[in-house]
């Protein structure tokens, strides 16, 4: 499907929750967030049904994200339906990591294909900062059960903060990441720290998001909104219009670049 800007729109982000057991800093307030109520979530064959619609329109790839997707209970389940789907050539996952020594080898069963890691750094106590509480060690355990069990290649997503830069750009923290990375022949990708509500985010350094004039997807909500951009509050629900109506609207008024969103966080979309 290609947008009234020439963009082919091939990709749909879907976030399969809006639960995290992680609390990261750059993501989540201290308090936490309005949670979607059990009954708004979409059930697991009905984001089968979105997918289906808009793999009929083009879409080739599929990431499922979250908050943290593998908090959802059945995604394994959801996982081996979205790999059956004729049509679909990259089937990928957005996780902090942490519950993959248990899911990985049932995800690569499934049909999943690679996963993402979100690793903002790679010492104890400044992940144990960063993530208010998370262990490391738990998410280098879950890199290491994605490597045996297939789910290549590895990328390392790696926030960058504004604080503590160097001359290139660069923190500690990141640096420290970069050195892991290519000590275990990873790939890894700095993501500035976005700030939806100012309208802040830029080109991803060593992916493609953040380009608008290249932009190619789509995102799902938890509760069924077809969000066109993550820097918009235009949402179209599945559950009102139907998928294939959702999804037109959303190519049809995907904005030519990103501004600002005011009702939701980047957690609460699928970043």
């Amino acid at each position: 499907m290609i947008d009234r800007f020439g963009r082919t729109i091939d990709y749909l982000r879907i976030a399969v929750t809006d639960r995290c057991n992680l609390r990261c800093v750059y993501c989540m307030p201290s308090d936490g967030i309005k949670l979607v109520r059990h009954e708004d979530v979409l059930r697991l064959e009905e984001i089968v049904e979105v997918a289906r619609a808009a793999v009929d329109i083009g879409v080739i790839k599929i990431r499922l994200t979250g908050g943290e997707p593998l908090v959802r209970l059945g995604v394994e389940s959801l996982v081996a339906q979205l790999a059956v789907i004729d049509g679909v050539a990259d089937l990928a996952m957005t996780t902090n990591g942490l519950l993959l020594p248990k899911y990985a080898p049932l995800l690569a069963a499934g049909g999943l294909h690679r996963v993402n890691v979100s690793l903002d750094a790679v010492d104890p106590h400044r992940y144990a900062a960063i993530t208010r509480g998370g262990d490391v060690r738990e998410v280098l355990a879950g890199i290491e059960a994605a490597r045996k069990a297939g789910l290549t290649p590895i990328k390392i997503n790696c926030v960058l903060a504004h604080e503590g830069r160097d001359a290139e750009g660069m923190t500690p923290d990141a640096r420290d990441v970069a050195a892991f990375a290519e000590r275990e022949g990873l790939q890894v990708r700095f993501i500035e720290q976005m700030d939806l509500a100012d309208g802040r985010f830029s080109v991803v350094h060593g992916g493609s998001g953040g380009d608008c004039r290249r932009c190619n997807r789509l995102r799902l909500t938890s509760d069924g909104q077809i969000r066109p951009c993550l820097f918009s509050d235009l949402g179209f629900s599945v559950r009102e219009l139907g998928a294939a109506e959702a999804i037109g609207r959303a190519i049809a008024q995907k904005p030519p670049a990103g501004s600002t969103c005011s009702d939701r966080t980047i957690g609460m979309i699928g970043g």
